[in-house]
Formats: structure tokens, sequence, C-alpha cells
């Protein structure tokens, strides 16, 4: 008798795999410093299929958001990629929905309650488990690749407010390193197969944002957060009913 096959949550199914040029390192002062170096070399640029990515298990200077630091030791997955993208992105989703509901679904399937906590974080029971910080590589106005780097909380000591995943599943095969690792690198295949699907992949990470619940202040008025665009932007309204947006800044 066959067994029953696993069903996967929504928007889980089955992607093509890319072909990886994966380089790992025990320790790197940036994984994302050691991308932008191989990316400088001749041919580096990802090509449809193919992926370029640095995979360090330890970063000493790992920086998010805005130049902010970025605590990386031993025991999680800190991993910088370059991906292959739309060239249009008018038509192509924003890579920092795609790649985060990607790794949403993955750790979904773990049996995490995931949501997504604008613009950059991953958030379990309102903790931080993982964070990404997306951009697009342009030339012109098309779009050459998309670069991400992202941070998952493995089995280390974690900063207050955050979590890490050995805490919630316990010393299980998938807390263990080659797993963690895996399960990112699916993840990202996910937004790479989603790219052009804007609108599916919106509709995702809406069904998983927490939802600010305090009022925003933007250009000297209080608004509400009402949703994601598909660029990715915070979709603010006021109680006139007008709206505006907030974008990522880097």
């Amino acid at each position: 008798m066959l067994a029953a096959r696993r069903a996967l949550p929504p928007g889980a199914e089955v992607v093509p795999p890319l072909c990886w040029r994966l380089q790992v390192l025990p320790v790197c002062a940036s994984s994302e410093r050691e991308l932008e170096r191989r990316l400088r070399e001749p041919g580096a640029a990802p090509r449809a299929g193919e992926a370029l990515a640095v995979l360090a298990r330890r970063q000493r200077f790992g920086h998010g958001q805005q130049g902010r630091s970025w605590h990386s030791p031993a025991g999680g997955v800190w991993i910088s990629a370059a991906l292959p993208w739309p060239d249009d992105p008018a038509a192509a989703a924003a890579p920092g929905l795609a790649l985060a509901v990607g790794l949403a679904l993955e750790l979904e399937q773990l049996g995490l309650p995931v949501r997504l906590k604008w613009p950059n974080d991953l958030l379990v029971e309102g903790r931080k488990i993982a964070g990404l910080l997306p951009r697009l590589r342009r030339r012109g106005d098309r779009v050459r690749w998309a670069q991400v780097g992202l941070g998952l909380s493995g089995c280390h000591a974690v900063p207050a407010g955050a979590v890490a995943l050995a805490e919630r599943i316990g010393r299980r095969a998938d807390a263990r390193p080659p797993r963690r690792s895996a399960r990112v690198l699916r993840a990202l295949e996910w937004g790479v197969a989603q790219a052009a699907r804007p609108e599916r992949v919106r509709a995702l990470a809406e069904d998983r944002l927490l939802l600010p619940v305090e009022p925003i202040a933007h250009q000297g008025i209080l608004w509400r957060a009402v949703g994601l665009g598909l660029d990715g932007a915070l979709l603010l309204e006021c109680g006139d009913g007008r709206r505006t947006a907030l974008h990522r800044r880097f």
C-alpha cells in the first residue's frame, strides 16, 4: 500500500530546482560582500535556471536594513544570493514578497505559525525568526537579477524579541544545519518560480501579513495599514479615504 502524501500548505507546490553555484564559507565578514566580489567576475551573473549564492556558517559583520548590524553567529543560516528574475519589473512579483512567502511556506511545513512583518521580517508568535534584505539589480530600466541577503535563526542564542528554529522544533532532523540550509534554498527557488505571478505572490503575502495596530505617521498624517501592493509597498489609508504607500528603504 502506498503511503498517503502529506498535504502541503497553500502555495507550497513542487517547483523546479535551480542550478546552484554555491560557495560555503566557515566564516566571513559578510556573505553580501563575498557575493558582490563573485558577481564582479566575468560571466558570473545568473542566467535562466541558475543562481549564484554564498552561504556562511558565521558572519562577523552581517548587516540588515539601513546598515543595521545582523546578529549572525554559528548555528544559523546566513546566505546572500543572486537569482534570475523577469527583466520587466512592472510584470514581476516584488522579490521581497516572493522570497518571504517561499520561506514562510517552508517553515509552515514544520508546523510554525509564520507571520510577515513589513518590510523585512518573519515572525513566529511575535518573535523574529528570519529576516531578508531584497533588491533588484538593474541595467537601465531592465532587471538583470534579484539579489537577497537572508538570515534564519537556527540553534544559537538569539537577542531579545527573537526565536531560534531549534527552540520551536527541538532536536528533530529538520533542525540540523544541512536541512535548514536546504529549506532556505527551496524557499528561494519557490520565489523564483513565482516571480512572474505578482498577484498570487501578493495575495499569499497579504494572507500572512501582520498589520500594524497603531496608526502610522507619514507626511504629517496618521494612516492605517490596509494591505500590500504588487510592488511590495505597504498600503496606507486615512480617515477621509485617501490612500498612499510606503516603500522599502535600503
